[in-house]
């Protein structure tokens, strides 16, 4: 694993946190219920602190003078290294609910192994705080998919759809590239196909347990940690970008 190999590790992470934490902010205000619109926020600042965690680690790593400010609001879309799931609009409640189930079950996976490695020390202490934060999205998660998958006949059909449209993401999870690959053979990494038995072990149980179906493994999406995005993430970063990018001097 070459120094630069090892910074976009860090990066990657950040870009996943920050990019899904933006997109669950927009449910400020929004949420179907109170307890829900703060729990949906809450999780947002809890990937937002993540990834601001790993940008400050990524700007003393690479030493360019970029600050954690610059790497989130001074990146086109084509430098963001997240998966493409993570920037598929929020659409309804369950859309935004599946989202969050799938990565929170690969997340946690992740976040657990990150903490126990030994070639990092510094990405093994954030993840650890992130662990005990992934444990609760994936569980908050996991309930509303058992809770709308038993629930009534159009609880169950939303999400159901919301399911079958976003399965072709979750393919990318495990689809190594030579960063990936070199990660996991120093050990900082874990090996995408032993976390792609765990993940499909724990989304399977709680489909099941949802009466809700698991969709047949097809083409599968990807492209997003090579730069390669859908429209949605251009979007999202230029409304999030815009005021830091039209001030860019500005203190507060």
């Amino acid at each position: 694993m070459t120094e630069g190999q090892h910074l976009q590790i860090i990066l990657r992470l950040g870009d996943d946190a920050l990019v899904l934490g933006q997109r669950l902010s927009a449910w400020c205000g929004h949420g179907p219920i109170l307890e829900e619109d703060i729990a949906l926020s809450n999780t947002a600042l809890d990937l937002i602190g993540q990834a601001r965690n790993f940008y400050t680690l990524a700007s003393s790593r690479e030493d360019q003078g970029r600050d954690e400010d610059q790497l989130a609001f001074f990146r086109t879309d084509k430098e963001f290294q997240n998966h493409l799931l993570l920037e598929q609009p929020n659409g309804h409640f369950g859309d935004t609910i599946v989202r969050q189930f799938f990565f929170s079950a690969f997340a946690l996976e992740r976040y657990a192994f990150l903490s126990r490695q030994l070639v990092d020390a510094e990405v093994a202490g954030i993840a650890a705080k992130a662990v005990k934060e992934l444990q609760y999205h994936w569980e908050h998660a996991a309930q509303w998919i058992v809770r709308l998958g038993d629930g009534t006949t159009e609880s169950h059909e939303k999400v159901q759809a919301s399911i079958d449209h976003l399965w072709s993401y979750t393919g990318e999870f495990f689809n190594a590239d030579e960063v990936d690959a070199a990660g996991a053979e120093a050990g900082l990494l874990p090996d995408l196909e032993v976390m792609r038995k765990a993940w499909n072990a724990s989304v399977e149980a709680c489909l099941a347990q949802a009466t809700l179906t698991r969709p047949e493994d097809g083409w599968m999406q990807r492209g997003g940690k090579q730069g390669i995005h859908s429209e949605h993430l251009s979007y999202m970063l230029a409304e999030m970008q815009v005021l830091p990018r039209t001030y860019p001097d500005a203190t507060w």
